[in-house]
């Protein structure tokens, strides 16, 4: 059984693309009135659902083996085929009379689905267009974002590669544009609920599984181009007792503090600032009757101050 609890996760994103936004030339994400990068809770997600894959496990979000992509048809389908393999049994195609054991063996195939959730396409009698049934995951994050200001910069590159015209290949090479920022402490809130987790059988080693997937997932999946330069910094997770207690958004206690007199826009690796949580560790101890334990990972480098977790049962996250 798992506990109601918060997440708070952060890493930095040095001369990369954190999260590219295709509907704006795959520049990274920005709020441009606040200068604060954003980073999508799908892009999280996938690192830990790569993760998983890495290590043998099957999740809802993916292509198929031989790297052809699929729809959530394509792929509920996939898996009633399994289904049947393993079992000999019809998974059903129908809403009514879809087989309730398909459904357990679904949620204790794909971690993804216990931790993040799933919509399946799934047709009920009679309706042509066909219905959905859905799984809300245990654990859901918000966007994440920088704590402090941040520029875009671009380059444009150039490749050896000979460029295509009408009459087929040209002689000449080809350009494009490389956008990225130069540093970003990036900032994530999650939570978990320990009811929805009940619905839909998530564990404790779940949990475990996901902070592995946080911290080693972003090492192992950030090794593109675009994406290589990420760095888990920090992570905390809050166990309630009981129920949820009004922390509200654990980032709101943070601040970041730049040394020897730099600009926060100036900030350009983990040496050039503190992080600041004298505000956290208040809202902290304010619920400390309400808090059954805390567990932590920080990174060496990273230069911390004002988090004082004494007097609270305190787990260490080893990486």
């Amino acid at each position: 059984m798992v506990a109601n609890a918060e997440i708070l996760y952060l890493y930095e994103a040095k001369d990369t693309n954190p999260n590219g936004d295709p509907d704006a030339e795959n520049r990274p994400r920005m709020d441009y009135v606040g200068q604060r990068l954003l980073v999508s809770d799908v892009r999280l997600k996938r690192y830990v659902r790569d993760y998983l894959l890495a290590r043998g496990e099957d999740v809802w979000v993916r292509s198929r083996e031989d790297g052809s992509r699929t729809d959530a048809d394509g792929r509920l389908e996939d898996l009633k085929g399994l289904y049947k393999e393993e079992t000999g049994r019809d998974a059903g195609a129908k809403k009514k009379d879809l087989d309730p054991e398909f459904l357990a063996w679904y949620l204790r195939r794909l971690r993804d689905v216990r931790l993040f959730g799933a919509v399946l396409p799934i047709k009920a009698e009679g309706e042509s267009k066909g219905g959905t049934g859905q799984f809300v995951g245990a654990v859901q994050f918000d966007w994440g974002y920088s704590l402090h200001p941040v520029e875009v910069y671009t380059a444009t590159i150039s490749s050896v590669f000979a460029g295509r015209t009408e009459g087929g290949k040209g002689e000449h090479g080809t350009f494009g544009k490389d956008h990225r920022v130069h540093y970003a402490l990036i900032a994530f809130w999650g939570r978990v609920s320990k009811r929805r987790g009940e619905a839909v059988g998530l564990t404790s080693e779940d949990l475990e599984v996901l902070e592995k997937g946080l911290l080693e997932g972003l090492l192992e999946g950030a090794t593109t181009r675009s994406k290589v330069g990420q760095t888990p910094r920090l992570y905390l997770r809050v166990d309630w007792k009981e129920g949820f207690r009004p922390m509200g958004d654990p980032r709101d206690g943070l601040s970041i503090r730049p040394v020897e007199g730099k600009a926060p826009e100036g900030i350009r690796s983990v040496r050039d600032y503190v992080l600041q949580a004298h505000a956290l560790s208040e809202s902290l101890n304010s619920l400390r009757e309400s808090i059954a334990r805390v567990r932590l990972w920080q990174h060496p480098d990273l230069q911390l101050e004002g988090l004082n977790l004494s007097g609270l049962s305190l787990e260490e996250v080893n990486l």
